[in-house]
This record gives C-alpha cells, sequence and structure tokens, in this order.
C-alpha cells in the first residue's frame, strides 16, 4: 500500500475501539463539552444502526432528531421511514425523488416516528478532526458493524 494510505488508515481500529467503548447517551441530547468534529454511532440496545460524520458533532445530533428536520437533513430517519414504507429506490430526477417522497402523508408520518426513535437510541461518538481520517473511519466502523441503515452508493 501507499505510505500515504498507510498513515491515514493507521489507527482506524483503535478508534473504533475507542468508540465502541463509549459509555452512549440513551435518551438525551450529548453534553455540550463533545468534540467538534468526528464519528458517531446511533444503536438500540446492543444493535448498531447507523454510523456517520461530521464536522458539528453536536448540531448533527439534533439535525437528525429535531421535529423540524427536513428529509435532507435527517438522513437516518429518512432511511428508517424508507425502509418501513418499502418504497422503490429513490431516484434523483423530480419524479420519485426525495422530495416528492418527503411530501407523502405515509412517509410524513414514519419519518416523525423515525425522529422520535432515534432520539431514544443510544448514541457514542468519537473525536476526528482529519477529514480524511474521518471518511475513511465512517466507513472502517460501519463496515465492521455491518450497520444497516449505512449505504455508500452514490448517484
Amino acid at each position: 500500500m501507499h505510505p500515504r494510505f498507510l498513515e491515514k488508515v493507521e489507527g482506524l481500529h483503535a478508534s473504533y475501539e475507542k468508540l465502541i467503548a463509549m459509555t452512549p447517551h440513551a435518551g438525551t441530547p450529548p453534553p455540550t463539552n463533545i468534540p467538534v468534529g468526528g464519528v458517531y454511532l446511533f444503536s438500540e440496545g446492543d444493535e448498531p444502526l447507523y454510523v456517520g460524520r461530521s464536522n458539528r458533532l453536536r448540531e448533527r445530533y439534533f439535525l437528525h432528531t429535531r421535529n423540524g428536520s427536513r428529509h435532507n437533513q435527517a438522513s437516518f430517519a429518512f432511511r428508517i421511514a424508507f425502509q418501513l414504507l418499502d418504497l422503490p429506490p429513490a431516484r434523483y430526477t423530480k419524479e420519485g425523488g426525495r422530495k416528492e417522497i418527503a411530501l407523502m402523508e405515509d412517509f410524513i408520518r414514519e419519518f416523525a416516528a423515525a425522529k422520535t426513535r432515534i432520539r431514544n437510541m443510544n448514541y457514542r461518538y468519537v473525536e476526528e478532526t482529519d477529514q480524511t481520517r474521518q471518511a475513511l473511519l465512517e466507513i472502517y466502523v460501519a463496515t465492521v458493524l455491518d450497520t444497516p441503515y449505512n449505504d455508500f452508493r452514490t448517484h
């Protein structure tokens, strides 16, 4: 492997272990003194469900859980609602796209319920300020834990 890549992946497992070892916040927002940037994990009980990354960890938590968050802000809730309704894959066009789905009555109901569900989940995080390592750590954690709501497809 290339030395620069090796430098970026070195220590990913240690960060993963730190994330998993963290006592989760359950049913309450994270404290105000959490790291600014890093990788986070939502789980129900011992079941890991979703891994994300952000340069604003605390704000990102609230976007996932706030009642007023829109479909493009609460991606985890969007995925939960989408899966519960067994919708066909969203297209990146006007017809059948996320905006159209977000207006469906059934989706609105399930999306709101998903945000409430996420507020009650366990929430863990680990600091990572380097953007490349942050992206690699998100992929590493999601892959190791086989989180069902992570999808690295692109459009």
